[in-house]
């Protein structure tokens, strides 16, 4: 569900929003990490685990769930889930568990697993209740625009794009970074206006964006691999060889980052073909990324290619 993908992105980005919402108070919270992973020898996946520092063993392990919509089996998966992983794990740490739903009116409710439910670790936050909030984070902000009418979410998308410009202090995100998301939702939430009309809405461009420190320092990222890439290719196979395949690999990093920073995770199978991709492709995929809205276009893309590599 697109929902549930933009949830897990806001999560991916600000792990620390899971902690501020389930009322976890820890030394190091900026230590935590976001990653789906499967249960081992099952079917099961958990596509929101908060992994907590290591130097600190009292800060619990965090399994995370958006319910976008209703589900009538979901409690019994998700526990099965926990305790299957925690049944798995040596040591055995603390956890907590804490599942989203937009609205109350989503949640289906099981006599089975009631009892669970009234756990200390077990915490169920919906976002309707989090509207009025006086003072709220960035974080439960971005939250609040995934759940608005598209009419709220015009004005509050405008409001926090301006709000995240004049602040005078320090934000949780890059400046780019946060209005790109931003930008994200609004595309999901106003599917009648374009990526353009919401830039305009917002006040930039994906043009600011590659100015911006967040484009640079990804694509940093990328040109400092490639040219390990090419080095380590270079002293086995040539030079010229090495400077080819460093410019292909850091082409398809930067690509990989900007496609994980936008959407999230994407398939492995995708992430494989991107991988595959010659030199002259994989910059044009950079430019056209700029304009997709969701993981569909770049499946469609990726379709639609005839690289000989791939």
């Amino acid at each position: 569900m697109k929902t549930d993908n933009l949830f897990y992105r806001i999560f991916n980005i600000l792990p620390t929003l899971a902690l501020e919402l389930a009322g976890v108070t820890v030394a190091n919270p900026g230590g935590y990490s976001f990653r789906a992973e499967e249960v081992k020898q099952t079917a099961f996946r958990l596509d929101g685990l908060l992994i907590p520092p290591t130097d600190d063993p009292a800060a619990p392990l965090i399994f995370l769930e958006a319910q976008a919509q209703s589900d009538d089996d979901f409690y019994g998966r998700f526990f099965s889930e926990i305790f299957l992983y925690l049944y798995r794990s040596v040591p055995r740490p603390c956890w907590r568990a804490l599942v989203i739903y937009p609205r109350r009116a989503i949640e289906r409710s099981d006599p089975c697993y009631s009892s669970l439910l009234t756990l200390p670790e077990v915490q169920r936050v919906y976002l309707e209740d989090l509207a009025k909030a006086s003072t709220p984070s960035l974080g439960i902000q971005l939250l609040q625009l995934l759940i608005a009418t598209p009419a709220a979410a015009a004005q509050q998308g405008h409001r926090l794009a301006q709000q995240i410009r004049i602040a005078s202090e320090p934000s949780p995100l890059p400046l780019a970074e946060a209005l790109d998301l931003i930008e994200t939702i609004l595309v999901y939430r106003l599917p009648k206006l374009t990526r353009q009309e919401i830039q305009a809405m917002l006040g930039f461009t994906h043009a600011d964006l590659k100015q911006s420190r967040f484009y640079q320092e990804v694509f940093a990222e990328g040109q400092q691999e490639g040219r390990q890439e090419g080095r380590q290719e270079g002293r086995q196979e040539g030079r010229q060889e090495g400077r080819q395949e460093g410019r292909q690999e850091e082409c398809v990093a930067l690509v990989l980052r900007l496609i994980k920073r936008r959407f999230g995770r994407i398939p492995a199978q995708q992430s494989r073909r991107i991988r595959r991709l010659s030199l002259a492709n994989a910059e044009i995929l950079a430019e056209a990324l700029l304009d997709f809205q969701t993981l569909d276009d770049l499946a469609a893309w990726l379709a639609a290619q005839a690289d000989p590599a791939s």
